[in-house]
């Protein structure tokens, strides 16, 4: 329903095509959890025993190729491909990008996992047999394996097709883009849609998986603080129902701009949380463990990364209920976080845009977590004498025990709560945002009432998964729908990879020798256009005058030979003129002319020995062209260079249109 009926109650600009599977699979899902739910209960644990004995080694393999994809992208000749036009500049600042890939490593499941992963593998009884100070070591290595490289090629894979399909090839920035280079323009039909089906059942419940998290946190949190008797699940409702309420009120109100400050504030309240826990508690052993502990994970990093214990059966329940559940949860996120980064990563370059999204978070993350698992480790050693050890089953009692052993406990445990609060609400805001844009093909802005319906399933899908299973069949329900879309994107990988080697040979393309830009007849004007420095005003005429009557004069003579061209005048965001040939199955051909200026540096205009420098900007006639590649400075060409320029570039776009393989770049996307 992109258009929205008159007959309807209700607005909306949802796909109907998308929309109603999607909330088919996840309304009867949810239905079947509260009214028959030791029935689910039942169903789903006889889900996920299939998984874990069949296709445990398919999300390893899914994984490992990802991980390999995109290390192999950024050390190839594809990693200086930019995420955007070649002329394109990055949003962001270097700096602010940064730091906000560093805000998407934050998110409730540190919280949640911080203390608890580290003091559950360290309990466990598959390392019963080995020291203390091994059985931490082990302990570490696994958290930083799970926390690390691995989950961030998952949201690295679906953010770089995001982005490069959207900035390069100016596609919708959805999921169904990412399959152009198969599908062509039927990413628009059927085929778009079952991809965006998958793409946002799989988000709905890493979603809901997550604020199941939060919820049994927040419970036992306010437990610790005596604002409740009980982590019971009334209470758990409760706590939903306000925070939802919260979340969609943002959603709806127009106070996004208020939650991103409060975001950031409470990006800045966890850092300030970690910092107190590494100056109160064992400093030392903290930053050694974090130093050890990056070269014991990149030392096992390979055979971590393909291990499946198949010659060790013992270690295979663990193993499942870890590893292959995590990996299952980050590819449920991945079109959430994959979206994020997309976003704010316009203009950079592949390998720049690898690098940063596998380092950035995960390094933080390693931080955190040593931050949190080492001190509960060194605590439960050297204090507690194994009494935190006893709550290693449960995570969201475990990190308000943990503070008990470090001063202004009630504080540490109001902070936290806090930051668990804003956590939640800020992830339902965002997730409401996103599956809005998947079940409306990416349009911005939607009806308010669609925001709330998806707050009220969010909430009622989380109380019934819990009522009928408690996280576990949270849990469940992200390992069953992360591995249809697991499969979809190593078909994105596939997609991408195609793409890129078409995009390389088309920018690769060699020009015909029939024309030159310089010939050694017009030298001397040639020099003098050199040493002149060119005003606004100069450039201007140039393109009224010298650009004009070249694009004119082919006009006429293409007319001749029965191809239609004209010419399109531009006064805004800056003076242009452009040459354009119009096609049914083919992009446009364009050639266009812009003016732009170019800041002279204090160095040139100091130094004497030049040409007559006494303006900070100089402008320049600058092409451009209907596949956004790089232009040129053109002020040096006559009338006759323009046109054989022009030419020029019309053979390339002709022989380029006749080779099949070029489809994605030369034809419309639209």
């Amino acid at each position: 329903m992109n258009k929205s009926t008159s007959s309807s109650v209700f607005k909306t600009n949802f796909t109907k095509s998308v929309a109603l599977p999607s909330l088919t699979i996840i309304i009867a899902i949810s239905l079947f959890c509260i009214f028959f739910s030791k029935d689910a209960e039942l169903a789903l644990n006889f889900a996920k025993d299939i998984i874990f004995k069949n296709l445990s080694w398919l999300y390893v393999l899914l994984v490992t190729v990802f991980v390999l994809f995109l290390v192999t992208l950024a050390i190839s000749k594809f990693g200086k491909i930019k995420l955007g036009a070649d002329d394109s500049e990055p949003e962001y600042s270097f700096f602010s990008w940064i730091a906000m890939l560093f805000a998407a490593g934050m998110g409730i499941g540190l919280m949640y996992f911080g203390v608890g992963e580290t003091m559950a593998h360290y309990a466990t009884p598959a390392n019963a047999n080995l020291a203390d100070n091994l059985r931490a070591k082990e302990a570490q290595l696994y958290t930083f394996f799970h926390w690390g490289f691995h989950a961030w090629s998952i949201y690295g894979v679906v953010g770089l097709s995001l982005a490069y399909f959207a900035y390069r090839h100016n596609l919708p920035l959805a999921i169904r883009s990412g399959f152009y280079p198969i599908l062509k323009n039927r990413i628009h039909g059927k085929f778009g849609n079952i991809v965006d089906v998958f793409g946002l059942c799989s988000t709905f419940f890493g979603i809901a998986t997550t604020l199941g998290f939060g919820v049994v946190q927040l419970s036992a949190g306010l437990v610790s603080l005596h604002v409740i008797p009980e982590s019971s699940f009334n209470y758990q409702i409760i706590i939903v129902l306000v925070v939802m309420i919260i979340a969609v009120s943002s959603a709806i109100s127009g106070l996004g701009k208020g939650v991103k400050k409060l975001s950031e504030l409470n990006i800045i309240m966890a850092v300030l949380l970690m910092l107190f826990i590494l100056v109160f508690g064992p400093t030392i052993y903290i930053l050694s463990t974090f130093t050890e502990g990056l070269g014991h994970y990149i030392s096992h990093f390979v055979s971590l990364t393909f291990n499946t214990y198949a010659y060790e059966k013992g270690s295979q329940e663990w193993f499942s209920k870890w590893t292959i559940l995590y990996w299952a949860w980050w590819i449920s996120w991945a079109p959430y976080v994959g979206l994020f980064i997309a976003k704010i990563s316009k203009g950079r370059t592949i390998r720049e845009f690898i690098l940063a999204v596998l380092f950035i978070p995960a390094f933080f993350n390693f931080l955190w977590m040593t931050v949190f698992g080492s001190s509960a480790v060194w605590i439960d050693e050297h204090i507690a004498h194994g009494a935190l050890s006893v709550f290693a089953k449960n995570p969201d009692t475990l990190l308000f025990n943990f503070f008990t052993y470090f001063p202004l406990t009630t504080f540490l445990n109001l902070l936290s709560i806090l930051i668990i609060c804003v956590f939640f609400i800020t992830s339902a805001d965002s997730g409401i945002f996103i599956m809005n844009g998947i079940a409306s093909k990416g349009a911005v802005n939607s009806p308010k009432w669609q925001s709330i319906f998806w707050g009220v399933l969010l909430s009622l899908l989380s109380l019934s998964l819990l009522h009928s299973g408690g996280l576990a069949s949270l849990q469940t329900m992200t390992l069953i729908t992360a591995l249809p879309f697991g499969i979809i994107m190593l078909l994105l990988c596939y997609n991408l990879w195609k793409a890129l080697v078409v995009d390389s040979e088309y920018s690769a393309k060699k020009y015909s020798h029939g024309s030159l830009n310089w010939n050694n007849t017009n030298w001397k004007e040639h020099l003098e256009k050199i040493v002149t420095v060119s005003k606004k005003k100069d450039i201007h005429e140039f393109l009224n005058g010298t650009v004009k009557k070249a694009f004119e004069e082919l006009v006429v003579e293409l007319a001749k030979n029965n191809i239609e061209a004209h010419i399109n005048y531009f006064s805004s965001p800056q003076q242009a003129i452009e040459l354009e040939i119009e096609y049914d199955e083919l992009r446009n051909f364009k050639y266009g002319v812009m003016v732009q200026g170019q800041t002279v540096s204090e160095t040139l205009l100091k130094e004497k020995n030049t040409p007559d420098m006494d303006l900070e900007t100089i402008f320049q006639p600058i092409t451009y062209f209907g596949d956004h590649r790089k232009g040129y400075d053109i002020q040096y060409l006559t009338k006759d260079g323009i046109i054989s320029d022009v030419l020029r570039e019309y053979e390339r776009f002709l022989n380029l249109s006749s080779e099949g393989d070029h489809d994605l770049i030369m034809k419309p996307n639209n």
